[in-house]
C-alpha cells in the first residue's frame, strides 16, 4: 500500500497536468481547425516532453515488460481526470466548441471500433517515435509528428477523451462511445509498441 501512494504521488497529478496541457492543445483544434490547429496543437505535446509530464501515449512505449502497469493505469486516468476538468471550464467560458467537438466524437462513432483502434494504432507509433527524439532534446520531430497524425486522422485516446468529455454529456456516456474509446486506449498501446515488437534487440527504457 506504501508503494502504491508513493507512486501515486509520483504519477497522479503530472498525469493530470499532462492531461490539462493536451485539452488546451484540443482546445485550439476545435476553434482553429485544419492546418493551422494541427500544427498549434503540437506546442502541447511540446509542452509535456519538455517538462517530463506523464501521458499515456508518451509512458506506454516505454514502459517494463515486466512492471509498471500499475503506473500506466494511473498515467491514463490522470490524464482523462485533467481533460475531464479542462473540458469543464471550456464547455462553460467557450461553448462555440461543443459543436466540432461533437462532430469529432459522432465521426469516431461512425467509424466503428476496429476502425477506431487501427488509426490509435498509427498515432501510437507516431507519438512514441516523435517522443524518443524528445526525450534527447529534439523537438522538431514533435513540431512535424503531431499535426501528421492529426491530418492523417488517426486516433490520439487522450486528445479524444478530451473532445468526447466537451460533447453533450448525453452524448457521450453511452456504451457504443465507451467501446471506441477502449479501442483507441488499446491501439494506442499496439502503435507505441511497435518499435520494441519489430526490434526486439531494442533495450527497454525505465520511465
Amino acid at each position: 500500500m506504501k508503494q502504491f501512494i508513493e507512486l501515486f504521488r509520483q504519477t497522479f497529478s503530472l498525469a493530470m497536468l499532462a492531461g490539462l496541457c493536451i485539452s488546451m492543445a484540443g482546445t485550439v483544434y476545435l476553434r482553429v481547425g485544419g492546418i493551422g490547429g494541427a500544427c498549434l496543437f503540437a506546442f502541447g505535446l511540446m509542452t509535456v516532453v519538455y517538462y517530463g509530464l506523464k501521458l499515456y501515449t508518451g509512458t506506454a512505449g516505454f514502459i517494463r515488460r515486466s512492471g509498471d502497469w500499475t503506473m500506466l493505469c494511473l498515467v491514463l486516468i490522470g490524464n482523462i481526470v485533467g481533460c475531464w476538468l479542462t473540458a469543464l471550464a471550456v464547455r462553460y467560458a467557450l461553448p462555440d466548441v461543443i459543436e466540432p467537438a461533437t462532430q469529432i466524437l459522432e465521426g469516431r462513432l461512425a467509424k466503428g471500433p476496429w476502425a477506431c483502434f487501427l488509426l490509435a494504432v498509427g498515432c501510437g507509433f507516431i507519438m512514441t517515435t516523435a517522443v524518443n527524439f524528445g526525450r534527447q532534446g529534439k523537438m522538431l520531430p514533435l513540431l512535424f509528428g503531431v499535426p501528421m497524425f492529426i491530418l492523417c486522422g488517426f486516433a490520439h485516446s487522450i486528445a479524444d477523451a478530451f473532445y468526447f468529455l466537451v460533447a453533450p454529456s448525453d452524448t457521450v456516456f453511452q456504451w457504443p462511445v465507451l467501446w471506441v474509446y477502449l479501442c483507441e486506449v488499446l491501439g494506442n498501446f499496439v502503435g507505441c509498441n511497435l518499435y520494441r515488437w519489430v526490434k526486439p534487440c531494442e533495450k527497454e527504457r525505465e520511465n
